[in-house]
């Protein structure tokens, strides 16, 4: 019976050209996610104050989901690395 050989692959930060430039835009794109995430939250915040104020329940409605999510994204934002770090690590271990 023959044995197949194990694999033993981890990635490699330098094979190939340009990795550094990657990283840098994607911290990039992190930071503009982030920025547009406060820009949401201050629009979705004065949406929910207009519809509160006006006793519009629909507008105060969205203004709260337009919170709720920009809070959202911020968390996905600022959580990408540790999450993708997490989910590497148990592939690691399956």
């Amino acid at each position: 019976m023959r044995e197949h050989p194990m694999i033993d692959i981890t990635p490699n930060g330098t094979g190939l050209p340009g990795i550094e430039q990657l990283r840098v835009i994607v911290g990039a794109v992190m930071t503009v996610g982030l920025i547009l995430s406060v820009l949401a939250l201050i629009i979705s915040a004065i949406v929910w104050g207009f519809g509160s104020n006006s006793s519009n329940p629909h507008l105060a409605s969205r203004g709260k989901v337009g919170v709720l999510a920009s809070c959202g994204a911020a968390i996905v934002c600022g959580a990408s690395v540790t999450l993708i770090n997490f989910f590497w690590n148990v592939g690691q271990s399956v």
